[in-house]
Formats: structure tokens, C-alpha cells, sequence
């Protein structure tokens, strides 16, 4: 084996991870003391207030929840054709209307710099929902969610770059997840790509960097609530977000997302999604993601 890496157990699963990384040395529990001497890790000032508990998982006792410690991100916001949207959900969920016959779609490109799990980048396409249980008029409802920051929302597809972020996703929380090839930059510009499983691009995406706004540690949470089945009963897993940096625009008309026909591009032409209602980008982050719980 490469001395580079390390085997460790996850659960019954066997996976190499970087040797002396986060996961190697911590098992998920770090010395929050030690993380901040990292100067990749920044100001972690933010996590000392959030215990870690020991608790029951799909794969057996784990630390929890999972801290990533310096992030980015480059989503994009699409609305799409409710009919669409609801043929894809399962029952009983309901997609989250926007506007008169749409909902909307996130696709986000994700890069974990430093984590609990060690860097990985991920991928995600994910429906806007209904909160379960939500009575009364979508319109106030989405005025509600974009006020409080704080949305849910169903995951489609979860693509990684890593295997432990493969394994604790698939067999953990039972998203779907594979491994991919996948590249997010958020430099002079902003470039995001994912390769399909036969390596040929899935999707590309190319745009300017809008002009980023930094903000107090604190002052700019978020809560994104992912709402899925595990073991055939409905969970939810909040991620709850410290935006640091960060830029956002309405109807962006200098982004360029290039489809090239692999499973991504194949799942957002399948939801119908045509025009784009906002680009957010996320230079600074710090995120906390908690395991599933039943609803």
C-alpha cells in the first residue's frame, strides 16, 4: 500500500484515507486545539460551542456531527416545470413553488479544503421542498425560508471525489453517492467541472467572480435541512452553514454551463431546467452537518 495512505475502519467497511490526516488521527473527534494550529483550518472559534456526541449510525457508533472547517461553494439556482418536479419526488414530498408552474432545482459544487473527513469535493442536485408538515400558501412559505435562510430540500444525486466521503454517504445517510472526478476553483473566476464514470465531462461551469462581500463570523448563518429515506422511514440531516465570504446575483447572464451528456447533465435535462434565477458563491465557509434523525 502507498505509505501515503492509511487503511482505517468505518464500521465494517475498510477505506484508505490520507496518512496523518484529520480522519487518521481523529476518528471524527479532533483536538479542536490542535485543528487550530492549522493555519489551512483559519479561525475555528465557531465549532467550541457545538459538542461532539457519541451516537448510533447506520454503521455502527460515531462521532457526530461532522465539522468541515474551511469550505466553498458555486451554486446555481434553476427554475423548473412543477409536473417534472413532481414525477421525480417520491411521495409524499412536494416540491416548493416559486412561481406560477415552477419550483426550483439546486446544483452545487462543493470543495471541503478541511474536514473531519479530510478535503474531498462533492456535487450535488437537489429539488426545493415543502418543510414536511407545511400548511398555507408556497408564497409565503418561500418568503418565510429565504428570510430565516433555511430551506429543505431532496437530494437526487450526491457525486464525491473520495471514498470515505463515498462510504459514510451512501451506507451513513443512504444518499446517493459515487465517485467522480471533480474540480471547483473560485479564483479570478469561478470554474466548476464533474467527468462522468467514463472520465468524458459531464458538466462545466465557467463564470466571472462577482464581487465578493466578507462578513462577521456569525452573522450570515444558513440551515439547509436534506430531507431522504433510510431504511425505508423518512430522515432529515441539517447542515447548518457560517458563511464567511460569499457574493450572490439575480439572473445571471454571464454563466456558462456546459451539459455533455453524462449523468448530471442527463438528470437536469430530465427535471426540465432551463433558466437561471440566481448564482451564489460561497468563498469562505464553515459548515456543521449532523446525522440523519427520523421525522
Amino acid at each position: 500500500m502507498d505509505r501515503l495512505f492509511a487503511q482505517v475502519e468505518f464500521g465494517p467497511y475498510t477505506v484508505e484515507v490520507p496518512a496523518g490526516g484529520y480522519y487518521d488521527r481523529f476518528r471524527m473527534n479532533p483536538d479542536l486545539d490542535e485543528v487550530a494550529r492549522d493555519p489551512a483550518a483559519g479561525n475555528i472559534d465557531f465549532f467550541r460551542r457545538i459538542p461532539k456526541q457519541m451516537v448510533a449510525s447506520r454503521i455502527g457508533p460515531t462521532w457526530a456531527p461532522n465539522f468541515y472547517y474551511r469550505t466553498s461553494q458555486i451554486q446555481l439556482l434553476f427554475l423548473a416545470p412543477m409536473s417534472r418536479l413532481r414525477a421525480l419526488l417520491p411521495m409524499p414530498l412536494e416540491p416548493l413553488r416559486a412561481f406560477p408552474g415552477f419550483g426550483l432545482v439546486a446544483l452545487t459544487f462543493f470543495s471541503y479544503g478541511v474536514c473531519d473527513n479530510d478535503p474531498y469535493d462533492e456535487v450535488s442536485v437537489a429539488v426545493v421542498i415543502r418543510r414536511p408538515g407545511a400548511r398555507g400558501a408556497q408564497a409565503l412559505e418561500l418568503r418565510d425560508a429565504m428570510r430565516r435562510r433555511h430551506f429543505f430540500a431532496h437530494v437526487l444525486a450526491l457525486p464525491v471525489s473520495t471514498e470515505i466521503a463515498r462510504v459514510r454517504g451512501v451506507y451513513g445517510y443512504q444518499l446517493p453517492k459515487w465517485r467522480a472526478q471533480i474540480d471547483v476553483s473560485i479564483d479570478s473566476d469561478v470554474r466548476a467541472h464533474i467527468a462522468g464514470p467514463n472520465g468524458a465531462p459531464d458538466l462545466t461551469l465557467n463564470a466571472p467572480l462577482p464581487v465578493l462581500r466578507e462578513v462577521a463570523p456569525q452573522s450570515h448563518m444558513s440551515t439547509a435541512t436534506m430531507i431522504n429515506l433510510v431504511d425505508g422511514k423518512w430522515h432529515q440531516a441539517t447542515a447548518q452553514t457560517n458563511t464567511l465570504s460569499f457574493a450572490q446575483r439575480l439572473f445571471p447572464r454571464d454563466v456558462t454551463l456546459l451539459r455533455n451528456g453524462g449523468p448530471l447533465s442527463q438528470l437536469l435535462d430530465g427535471l426540465g431546467v432551463k433558466t437561471m434565477v440566481r448564482l451564489d458563491v460561497v468563498k469562505d465557509a464553515q459548515v456543521v452537518l449532523n446525522l440523519p434523525t427520523p421525522l
